[in-house]
């Protein structure tokens, strides 16, 4: 454990963490979704949703990362005990599952930039059916899901110093500094203030609409990267002394900051360019605005060919600035088990060539696993809540005091304590979802593609799986800090209850 790397400092750490929860979402999803409920309303829902969900597992994900140094397997168990290993498995299982997707996302968002920088989106372009015409061309969608995730195992398989912190200490500013070009781009342009009206100006009736405040912590826990093991995994990495509170909340705030320049620079060309019911169209859905409606837009904007390649290399940065940290969660489980990083990461990148392709051949069965595994992201977040509740809150606490140039305030115990109830009512709202608006009338069906059936059925699955192979879990995964020192005589982990 003394050659394990570490970041190089916090500033390195922080812009990895921001680079982690800063993706495609920020620039496609929140802007949609902020704009229909409420404006500055639904900001006002999503700091609260930051303060209460976000920055308290945040933190719980950062300290069992540094205690343990082992990814998500290892650290339920040596935090829970050897029984719970399945549960940092299934913690990791569904972020890699979001991973088989997400990486033909990001081939989406390279093969963009190469449209925009060639001059496809040229005034007159039917960008329907070049989107169209993509998606429905096998060949393009399986390679540049290829590319993406094979530049993204380039890039993990040179370790923490030659490969990710390099590149995330770059890339993320780089990635600020474009957004802010674009919002700035946008407020020029004649009508924007009327989008960014519609966007920001908050209907304070509305902070009285429970729905709202179900879709802002939907987007933060979305959107932040809370609950998906990624942040506790970057924590493997991290300095002794670093101050847990201080690093979510500067997390949390990055990534908000992110969403706000995208939603700037989205809804100010929408509402600057667009006619109202294109608008409306566009706002439908994720994938349209972002690969259809825009580049309709760039081809009738003055200097939309430079603010076109722009867009769509912030999509790609913050596309795999987050693909970098779901290749390594799964390669520092892999490592933990006993592989090199090289064959690790190796393996990862081949599983994941293979099992993103129907992703890559299917709208239909992208829509799916966005769906499935996107949800389950919230079980996770439960699941970082109760670790920390079995090892112990006010341990936990005086633990992080420690490590802290400011102390943990009482209000983190509180507010781990009270997730579950946030869990529940955040989960009973999407299955309401499915079954009232989604699926209505087949919800019941495990097949059709947003029913409630094919939610608990693929959960379900994942869990049988992971816990009739807890066991080997447990065994494989190699000692950490915590239980190195000492074991019980029936193989337990000495500080597990």
């Amino acid at each position: 454990m003394a050659a394990r790397e570490v970041f190089g400092s916090r500033l390195s750490f922080v812009a990895a963490a921001i680079g982690m929860a800063v993706g495609t979402g920020n620039l496609w999803r929140f802007p949609r979704v902020a704009a229909e409920w409420g404006g500055g309303a639904f900001l006002v829902a999503l700091v609260v949703a930051n303060l209460m969900w976000a920055i308290p597992i945040l933190m719980a994900e950062s300290f069992m990362g540094s205690k343990s140094r082992l990814g998500t397997v290892g650290a339920f168990r040596d935090f829970m005990g050897r029984r719970f290993a399945w549960m940092g498995a299934y913690m990791g299982f569904v972020t890699i599952g979001i991973m088989f997707y997400y990486s033909v996302v990001c081939g989406w968002t390279l093969r963009y930039v190469a449209y925009s920088a060639t001059g496809t989106f040229d005034d007159g372009r039917d960008t329907q059916a070049l989107w169209d015409g993509f998606t429905s061309t096998p060949w393009q969608t399986i390679l540049f899901h290829l590319i993406a995730i094979g530049l993204v195992g380039f890039i993990v398989a040179r370790g923490l110093k030659r490969g990710f912190e390099w590149i995330l200490k770059w890339a993320i500013p780089t990635l600020f500094v474009i957004l802010a070009v674009l919002a700035a781009r946008a407020l020029t342009l004649d009508g924007a203030e009327e989008g960014l009206r519609h966007l920001y100006v908050p209907e304070w009736g509305r902070l009285g609409d429970a729905r709202l405040w179900l879709e802002a912590f939907t987007q933060m826990a979305f959107s932040t990267g809370a609950g998906w093991g990624l942040y506790l995994t970057y924590a493997v990495y991290m300095r002794k002394g670093e101050d847990f509170g201080l690093n979510a909340a500067v997390v949390c705030a990055g990534n908000l900051l992110a969403s706000l320049l995208g939603g700037i620079a989205v809804i100010g060309a929408l509402y600057a360019l667009g006619e109202p019911r294109q608008i409306a169209q566009a706002t439908e859905g994720n994938e349209g605005l972002a690969f259809i409606f825009f580049p309709q837009l760039f081809g009738e904007m003055p200097g939309g060919a430079v603010f076109g390649v722009l867009f769509f290399l912030a999509l790609a940065l913050a596309g795999l600035s987050s693909l970098i940290a779901m290749a390594e969660l799964a390669t520092r489980n892999v490592m933990d088990a006993g592989m090199g990083r090289r064959r690790a990461v190796g393996l990862v990148v081949a599983v994941t060539a293979v099992a993103g392709i129907p992703s890559a051949l299917s709208l239909e069965f992208f829509a799916n696993q966005d769906f499935v595994w996107g949800v389950a992201l919230l079980i996770s977040g439960l699941l970082a809540a109760i670790a920390m509740m079995k090892y112990g809150l006010e341990r936990a606490r005086a633990a992080m005091d420690a490590d802290s140039d400011f102390r943990i305030r009482a209000w983190w115990p509180w507010l781990i304590r009270l997730f579950p109830a946030m869990f529940a009512i955040v989960i009973g709202w999407w299955i309401f979802r499915a079954i009232d608006e989604f699926a209505p009338d087949d919800w019941w069906n495990p097949f059709v593609t947003f029913s409630v059936a094919t939610l608990l059925l693929q959960w379900t699955l994942l869990f049988v799986i992971l816990y009739a192979l807890n066991n080997i879990f447990a065994a494989r995964i190699g000692s950490g800090p915590m239980t190195a020192p000492a074991r019980t005589a029936d193989g337990d982990d000495a500080t597990s209850s």
